[in-house]
């Protein structure tokens, strides 16, 4: 059951890197960022969490809000996971979680 909090845990850290990566990016990048290579790899990746975001938020919400809104309950469920990994982790002892 660890290992599966431990994924879950990297997925979302992977899915809030690739998306305010793609935020950074898109500074960066101005105007011709659906142009950059690296801007679309960062998209890509960043889809399913902005999809699901999109499909679970009520319409009101603009789409240029998604990723704000995708953001914020990725860290809250980071949150949540680092809390039951850390309670796992007292109740199984600091061996079983090096």
């Amino acid at each position: 059951m660890l290992l599966v909090v431990v994924i879950l845990k990297s997925l979302i850290e992977l899915s809030l890197m690739f998306i305010v990566g793609r935020f950074l990016l898109g500074l960066l990048a101005g105007a011709k960022r659906q142009t950059n290579v690296f801007w679309q790899l960062l998209d890509v990746a960043a889809k399913p969490a902005l999809w699901l975001t999109r499909r679970l938020s009520p319409k009101l919400i603009l789409d240029q809000h998604i990723p704000l809104a995708a953001v914020s309950w990725l860290m809250i469920a980071w949150v949540l996971v680092v809390m039951l990994k850390i309670d796992m982790c007292l109740q199984a002892g600091a061996l079983a979680c090096q």
